[in-house]
C-alpha cells in the first residue's frame, strides 16, 4: 500500500467531507491535518510528499470522525480566531463569530475617541464567554479598566486563561449573572454585549455544530429572543454614567422589537443601529441620558 502523504490525505479527506456534506471541506481538511500534525497549513504544501506516521494517521482518523458528526472544528482544535487573536474554546463556550467583530469596532470607536486616554474609561462585558470582546477591547486600546462577567464557570476558566495569554491577564473576571455580583463596583462609562438572542422556538432548526454543541444558556433569548435585552435594559441604568453607552450584538431581524424595549425606558436617551459588513443590523448602540439631575 503506498504512503499517505500529506497531500493525499488532504485530498482524500476533502472528497469525503464532501460526501458528508461538510463545509469548507478542503479548508477543514486543511486545518485538522495542520491541528494534528502541529505544523501551519502552509507547512501542508511545503512539505506536501511528507508520509504521515502511523500514529498520526490514527489521530486524524479520529478527528475526521468528530467532523462528520458535525461537532464544530474550533472544539476540536480548541482555538479559534477572532480580531487578530487566537481564542482558546471548548464545549458548554461559545465560539467566536466573525459577525460579531462588529460590536468590537464599535467599541473601539469610543474607546480610541481618546488617543491619550486623558479621561480612561470603565468598561464591563456582560455574558463574556471565551473572553474575546473584552480581550480584543483590552489589546487594541490599553489604559483602560476592563471587567467582564459571566453566569458559567466553564466560560469564566476559559475567559481568564485567554486574557492571561493574550493581555496578561488586564481584565478582571467576575461570576455574575448580569449585574447580580456588581454592587460593589464603579459605574462604567460602556457596557458591552452579545446576549443570547435566538428565540426559543428557532434552536431546533439551527445547523446541527450549533444545536447539538453549543451551549444553550447561550443561544436561548425566551420566546421572541429579547428576554436577556429586557433584564439588561432594566438594571444598567444604574451601573452606566450620565452618557453612557451599552452596546449589544443582535439578530439581524430583531430591530423593532429592541426598539420597543428601549422605549419603555425613559433612562436612556437614544439609540442607534449598526449595519455589519453584510449590511444586516448587527449592533444596537443606547446611550443613558446626560441629565446628572435625574434620580437614574
Amino acid at each position: 500500500m503506498p504512503d499517505w502523504t500529506i497531500i493525499k490525505i488532504l485530498s482524500w479527506t476533502e472528497s469525503y467531507f464532501k460526501e458528508y456534506s461538510i463545509d469548507s471541506p478542503r479548508l477543514t481538511a486543511e486545518i485538522l491535518l495542520s491541528h494534528c500534525l502541529g505544523i501551519k497549513r502552509l507547512d501542508l504544501y511545503l512539505q506536501h510528499d511528507r508520509p504521515l506516521q502511523k500514529n498520526e494517521l490514527s489521530i486524524f482518523k479520529i478527528l475526521i470522525k468528530r467532523r462528520i458528526q458535525n461537532e464544530p472544528v474550533a472544539y476540536i482544535t480548541g482555538k479559534k480566531g477572532f480580531f487578530e487573536s487566537d481564542f482558546e474554546v471548548e464545549k458548554g463556550v461559545l465560539i467566536p463569530r466573525p459577525d460579531t467583530e462588529t460590536i468590537v469596532e464599535e467599541a473601539l470607536k469610543i474607546l480610541l475617541s481618546d488617543p491619550k486616554n486623558i479621561n480612561p474609561k470603565t468598561v464591563l462585558e456582560l455574558g463574556t464567554g471565551s473572553g474575546a470582546i473584552i480581550v480584543s477591547l483590552a489589546k487594541a486600546a490599553p489604559g483602560h479598566s476592563y471587567f467582564a462577567s459571566d453566569i458559567s464557570d466553564t466560560a469564566l476558566e476559559i475567559a481568564k486563561k485567554n486574557a492571561e495569554k493574550i493581555v496578561k491577564g488586564k481584565v478582571r473576571f467576575l461570576g455574575s449573572a448580569w449585574f447580580s455580583s456588581l454592587k460593589k463596583i464603579p459605574r462604567f462609562d460602556l457596557i458591552v454585549s452579545n446576549p443570547p438572542y435566538i428565540p426559543s422556538g428557532d434552536i431546533q432548526y439551527l445547523q446541527p455544530e450549533i444545536r447539538k454543541f453549543e451551549p444553550l444558556l447561550a443561544l436561548d433569548g425566551g420566546s421572541d429572543g429579547l428576554d436577556c435585552f429586557r433584564s439588561i435594559l432594566y438594571e444598567a441604568h444604574h451601573y452606566l454614567v450620565p452618557g453612557g453607552i451599552v452596546l449589544f450584538e443582535m439578530g439581524f431581524d430583531q430591530k423593532n422589537g429592541i426598539q420597543g424595549v428601549f422605549e419603555r425606558y425613559p433612562q436612556y436617551g437614544s439609540i442607534d443601529f449598526i449595519r455589519d459588513l453584510a449590511g444586516r443590523d448587527r449592533v444596537v448602540l443606547i446611550k443613558k441620558t446626560i441629565d446628572k439631575n435625574n434620580n437614574y
